[in-house]
């Protein structure tokens, strides 16, 4: 039997919520669009607004490759290994941008949420993808709470950003 074959219901879930929230997100920045930038938004967007897509495009690109009709988990644990090497080297890059934008000064907070989650998260994506091979069942549940980490990750960057601009960049 599959190994994969159990997990269906729970990725059609994570990734149609991961979807929808990628659509939600272009919505608001669409609504939000009007509200003025200071001189430093272009750099600041890289290192707060793009990875919040870019982690729920992870989301919905792991469900797909777990949904996906295998013969054999090899090939998609190979998939979703890459996704993870990917998004850790993404997510330095993101760091890096968060360290050199000149728009906001970061908090704990924002390390945490921007770089340190989601770079264990993409991680654990990684590692899970070479420990299948010894344990199929435990690297299918770090696989899949590497994804609903991305998820709430993604959905409080996400949340974070539309309070700053309503309530911070609004009244300047």
């Amino acid at each position: 039997m599959n190994p994969l074959a159990g997990w269906d219901n729970f990725y059609v879930i994570v990734g149609s919520s991961a979807g929808a929230l990628i659509g939600l997100q272009f919505v608001v920045i669409t609504l939000i669009a009007n509200i003025p930038m200071g001189e430093h938004a272009a750099q600041a967007g890289g290192a707060f607004a793009t990875p919040t897509i870019v982690h729920f495009g992870s989301v919905l690109l792991l469900a797909g490759i777990i949904s996906a009709p295998w013969d054999v988990i090899a090939p998609a644990a190979a998939l979703w290994g890459l996704l993870g090497v990917i998004g850790a080297l993404y997510t330095l890059i993101v760091a890096r941008r968060m360290q050199s934008q000149g728009a906001y000064r970061p908090e704990l907070e924002d390390w945490l949420f921007h770089a340190v989650f989601p770079f264990l998260s993409y991680s654990t994506l990684a590692v899970s993808a070479v420990a299948v091979r010894t344990d199929v069942r435990r690297t299918l549940f770090a696989t899949a709470a590497a994804a609903l980490f991305l998820l709430f990750t993604g959905i409080h960057n996400a949340w974070d950003a539309v309070t700053y601009h309503v309530f911070v960049q609004r009244k300047k």
